[in-house]
């Protein structure tokens, strides 16, 4: 199966075995004329599983059991962030939303709390904050600027939208009793490439490295230390949003 995707901008041509991709990203199709072809086998597809599996493992779980189809959805968005660092998008493993037209990406460790906060920001802001992906947005930085891409992968509960922001501040998630927030620096870096796609092509992982730098340099950054509770949202919109100190 073929059909074509718009993706940050850039137009995927997805040479499928199944057709459960095509309805995953049917809200991103197009006609236009691709920038790049994306080619599926079962090759593919047993990566993906023997992956998940190591995964499981590793986590000391019995290995889940999931269909071709699903796991070739997996493979295409693999071969799509391999690819995106040609056109100086990353992929960024966290929960992104937008409040006034602006984006703020919140990213942290599987567990910590990411969907949990950007949740609290639409409870505590409510029409005003908008998901933009609630799981692996698109992160794209050009000397013009940051911006951020919803993408139909965007979480179990499949929460976000084909839409794209400048993104304003990017920040890491730590659980705690109590909120607080900090500005942070260059020394978040490690901790931001754990979030990062990091493509298997050494050049393309060079680039990857290099735009990650720029993303640092061209959006605020934070730490928030935070529990569940809605207070956490009010101290990190009020800080991000005025810059200033609060803590609750």
């Amino acid at each position: 199966m073929v059909a074509k995707y718009r993706f940050a901008g850039r137009v995927a041509e997805i040479h499928s075995v199944y057709e459960d991709v095509h309805r995953y990203c049917a809200n991103y199709l197009t006609d236009e004329a691709p920038d790049f072809s994306v080619n599926i086998t079962q090759a593919d597809i047993g990566y993906e599983r023997e992956k998940s599996a190591r995964e499981d493992i590793a986590r000391g779980v019995r290995p889940r059991s999931f269909s071709d189809g699903y796991l070739e959805e997996l493979a295409v968005y693999r071969k799509i962030a391999e690819i995106m660092p040609d056109y100086d998008t990353i992929l960024f493993h966290g929960s992104a939303v937008a409040v006034d037209g602006m984006g703020y990406l919140f990213t942290a460790k599987s567990g910590t709390g990411k969907s949990t906060h950007t949740r609290l920001w639409r409870e505590y802001l409510g029409d005003r904050a908008v998901m933009v992906n609630d799981d692996k947005p698109l992160v794209k930085i050009t000397d013009s600027g940051v911006t951020v891409f919803g993408t139909p992968y965007n979480g179990k509960h499949r929460l976000g939208g084909n839409i794209s922001v400048p993104l304003k501040a990017v920040c890491i998630l730590s659980r705690s009793e109590e909120n607080r927030i900090e500005t942070a620096g260059k020394d978040l870096y490690p901790m931001l490439l754990q979030q990062v796609y990091r493509p298997a092509d050494a050049d393309r992982m060079k680039k990857t490295l290099s735009l990650l730098d720029r993303l640092t340099d061209r959006t605020e950054l934070y730490h928030l230390w935070c529990n569940t509770d809605i207070s956490a949202a009010k101290t990190s919109y009020e800080y991000m949003t005025k810059n200033g100190s609060c803590q609750q």
